[in-house]
């Protein structure tokens, strides 16, 4: 029996993926659970388990391929024996251009094509008329991220553009091309021009010294996040300096008992109980804006960033809201290991209702956040730090412990006087904390 191994979607706005590496080579057996192959997203590195126990006789996407969530990467057979015959899939067939449904079987025939109706897609209008030719079909049978692309776009007939892929379908690069060209240029003569041309800015003159590296398949990947945050969200920030004497003493107080029970007690499990207890005061802040409506979520679900070394992971600390001081350590001393170690699983990052940031471990003082989508808010905590204060009440000056804190929010849904009263709550729990 052959399984089909899909990529995984990895998190709640992810779309695509990455290989890495396999870690079976074809005609080796996997045991189910066992460690696939290595991927990477905008938003984790992650290591694939096998779904079931078999050899693997396909390998469908090559390291280094990006493709759509739910695509076919490989095939393993349950029935066959470690170092059967296996027929590798032509290197001239990208998988990134296949649906799930067309790359698990043989590839049809002309007649076959013309018979066959038009993938089902949001973009219903894509589809091809009914005496379209076999390559006018070939083009619309597109991924559902291209199709998606073409709806919010207000493209209804996919078989106008002229695809690169495999039999001249169109994919994501060459829709995104057409549309940045006005939707008259062919993708093959934008891609003819260098990117900064597209964009307007000055070419880089190449030095003799210079070195040239291509961007990791996940720096591009949370480069096209981030723009498309910054495009789509009416970003806005509040910024507040944080108190931590309180904390201070009540981790120095518990962090012995907590060690004798296996878990490091951080500051940050102290901001991650704090930002629950504000969100279950201020749903506005635990919401997505879908259109014209705004989704108010149920859970309490916090991403929390970890630093890999390399790049930035938001795992998720789900129904936070409901967790002691020492489940919530836990739960973030468990995820930020497993995220160091690519041991993460798909359900670890994915609906996540607001994120924190704690880049004050290096020292900063504070940053400045674009919004994880589709979120509505984002919080950063700079480093801990004795600093002068001056008691408004009494005019004092004292030396003490504070955190600047940067709150940023999309001010499409969240009006600024609701992130400050937000940020107060925050301010209130975390300088009221019992030792």
């Amino acid at each position: 029996m052959r399984t089909e191994v899909v990529m995984p979607q990895m998190g709640e706005s992810v779309a695509e993926g990455t290989v890495t590496k396999w870690l079976k080579g074809l005609g080796e057996r996997v045991q189910r659970d066992e460690p696939l192959f290595e991927l990477t997203t905008d938003k984790v590195d992650a290591d694939v388990p096998s779904p079931v126990e078999g050899v693997l006789v396909e390998i469908i996407v090559q390291v280094g391929q990006t493709v759509d969530i739910n695509t076919v990467v490989g095939i393993i057979d349950t029935s066959a024996k470690e170092g059967a015959m296996v027929v590798p899939r032509p290197p001239d067939m990208p998988a990134e251009d296949l649906s799930t449904t067309e790359i698990a079987r043989p590839a049809a025939s002309t007649d076959e094509l013309e018979r066959q109706p038009a993938s089902n897609g949001s973009a219903a209008a894509a589809a091809p008329s009914q005496d379209a030719t076999a390559a006018e079909l070939r083009r619309t049978r597109s991924t559902p991220l291209v199709r998606k692309i073409a709806a919010e776009h207000g493209i209804t007939n996919l078989a106008s553009i002229e695809g690169s892929g495999l039999s001249g379908r169109v994919t994501k690069k060459d829709i995104i091309a057409w549309i940045a060209d006005g939707g008259t240029a062919t993708p093959a003569a934008s891609a003819a021009r260098p990117a900064a041309r597209d964009l307007h800015l000055p070419a880089i003159e190449i030095g003799p010294r210079d070195r040239i590296e291509l961007m990791t398949p996940q720096r591009q990947m949370i480069a096209q996040h981030m723009l498309a945050s910054r495009a789509n969200s009416a970003h806005a920030q509040t910024i507040h300096e944080v108190e931590f004497t309180n904390v201070v003493k009540a981790r120095d107080a518990h962090k012995s008992e907590f060690a004798d029970r296996g878990i490091k007690l951080t500051y940050t499990a102290f901001l991650v109980k704090a930002v629950a207890e504000a969100l279950a005061d201020f749903p506005i802040m635990n919401a997505s804006l879908d259109g014209d409506h705004v989704v108010y979520r149920g859970d309490i679900n916090i991403g929390v960033a970890v630093d890999t070394g390399t790049s930035l992971i938001v795992p998720v600390v789900r129904n936070a809201d409901e967790m002691s001081l020492l489940g919530t350590a836990r739960a973030v001393n468990d995820l930020s290991e497993r995220a160091r170690t690519k041991k993460l699983k798909p359900a670890d990052v994915k609906g996540g209702t607001f994120t924190v940031s704690n880049p004050g471990i290096f020292g900063s003082e504070f940053g400045i956040p674009i919004i994880n989508q589709p979120q509505v808010a984002l919080l950063v905590t700079g480093a801990i730090k004795k600093r002068v204060v001056v008691d408004q009440a009494t005019d004092a000056i004292m030396v003490r412990p504070t955190s600047i804190w940067c709150l940023s929010f999309d001010h499409r849904v969240i009006d600024g006087a609701t992130a400050d009263r937000f940020m107060r709550r925050m301010r209130e729990i975390i300088e009221g904390w019992q030792p």
